[in-house]
Order: C-alpha cells, then sequence, then structure tokens
C-alpha cells in the first residue's frame, strides 16, 4: 500500500533524490517547493502518484494550509521529511540579525512547525526524518555560524519530539557531511580537496545516498530506531 509522503524543499538537491527514491517505490509524495515551481512540475510530469505543492516555510498559515490540504487530499499523512534548508555564508563580523533569523525561521522553526501540524493527521506508527548535517554536531565553520546553530537545534529538536510523539510517532535526524548538491556546487576543487582529506572515502556523498538511508529509517524494517541522529559523511579524520 502506498505511504503519504511529505518532503520539504523536495525539488532540488537533496530533497530531489528524496523524492525520487520513494516515487520509484510507488509511495505518494507531496513535493513541497517555494521558488522551484519548474523542477517540482517536471517530478509531476514524470510520476503519476506526484504532487506539487507551494508553501513558504517561513509563513506559519501557510503551513497550515499545507497541511490541511494534505489532509483534505490524502485523508493524511504517514511520512514526514524536513529537508528544507538554507545557508548564508559571511564573515562573521557583517551577518546581521536577520540574517540569523532568516536561517533559524527555514532550518529550524519551519520543522517544528511542520512536525507540530502533521503530528495531528499521521497515524499510529508513522515517522519524522529531520534532515541536519554533522555541522550540528562537530564541524566548525564560523562563516556559517548561524546555519550550524540551526543544525544543533535540529538535533535537539528531534529529541524533544521523539520523547513527546512516542509511542505512536517515530523521530529521527539524519546528518548528512559534505555532499555534491547545488549548495556546494561553487566551492573551488581546492577547497573540495581540502575538506575531502578529511574524509575517510575521500570524497564527497551523493545526494542518493543520504536519500537511500532516509528511505530505510522510514521503512518497517527500521521500526525499533526511535529519537536517533545518523551520520552519514563517509567516516570523518
Amino acid at each position: 500500500m502506498p505511504r503519504r509522503v511529505l518532503v520539504t524543499g523536495g525539488a532540488r538537491g537533496l530533497g530531489l533524490a528524496i523524492s525520487k527514491k520513494f516515487l520509484e517505490n510507488g509511495d505518494i509524495v507531496y513535493i513541497n517547493y517555494n521558488e522551484s515551481e519548474e523542477q517540482a512540475s517536471q517530478l509531476v510530469n514524470l510520476y503519476p502518484q506526484a504532487h506539487k505543492i507551494k508553501c513558504n516555510l517561513t509563513n506559519e498559515t501557510e503551513i497550515i494550509n499545507l497541511i490541511n490540504e494534505i489532509k483534505k487530499e490524502a485523508q493524511g499523512l504517514d511520512i514526514l521529511i524536513n529537508n528544507a534548508g538554507i545557508a548564508i555564508d559571511t564573515p562573521v563580523e557583517i551577518k546581521t540579525k536577520n540574517d540569523f533569523l532568516k536561517i533559524l525561521d527555514t532550518n529550524l522553526i519551519a520543522p517544528f512547525l511542520l512536525a507540530k501540524y502533521a503530528s495531528l493527521i499521521m497515524p499510529k506508527d508513522s515517522t519524522i526524518i529531520n534532515i541536519s548535517s554533522t555541522n550540528g554536531i562537530d564541524t566548525n565553520y564560523p562563516y556559517s555560524l548561524d546555519y550550524d546553530a540551526s543544525k544543533a537545534g535540529l538535533i535537539s529538536l528531534t529529541h524533544n519530539l521523539a520523547e513527546y510523539l512516542a509511542p505512536n510517532i517515530r523521530v529521527n535526524c539524519v546528518a548528512p557531511g559534505w555532499l555534491n548538491t547545488d549548495m556546494n556546487k561553487n566551492l573551488t576543487p581546492e577547497y573540495k580537496e581540502s575538506k575531502c582529506q578529511k574524509i575517510m572515502l575521500n570524497r564527497f556523498g551523493e545526494p542518493n545516498e543520504i536519500a537511500n538511508v532516509v528511505f530505510f529509517l522510514a521503512s518497517n524494517e527500521a521500526s525499533y530506531i526511535n529519537n536517533s541522529i545518523i551520520r552519514v559523511d563517509g567516516g570523518t579524520r
């Protein structure tokens, strides 16, 4: 029986890989986007069970409308994947309060609101998977200290939601390391090489490698995995 899945930021980068993984396995996927309508439409054209759904995740009213629309169309939700995230890499001295709040709105507050409202329409044995980052655990990069703080907060949110929603909804978190995504496409070869030297597998990860882990965590095979933070980073030296 197909599961009902919501992937935030599901039309590009890692979100695209996650959306495709579930679609290729026959699930009904709601692909949330804000600006990437063309990419979302391409998925809808490829997969009959794909649905695009626009939402500005920094707007609580739009999040409520998003969940209500899914409830109306699908009568519930089995899997919520909080994937959407942004980064603004700038020197600390020029970061502004508004920059910091923009990061928190998308990377931390939106996952809270989505979990809050989605959990009301999720049946027993549903699951929420948050996409954090190794930057939220032990990677120091001052240019993205606001991003790092948001991803650390998302890990804390995972633990608290797992406690609050147990035993009906499992909540876990995936923390990827460096990936070959749009967010990292402008890195110089020299910078990428310096990072690869710190990775035991000596390469950046691919989005589909993270999507495979997310898909497993959402499956019945992972039915006893809860309140866990799963690193997927190729091994860090």
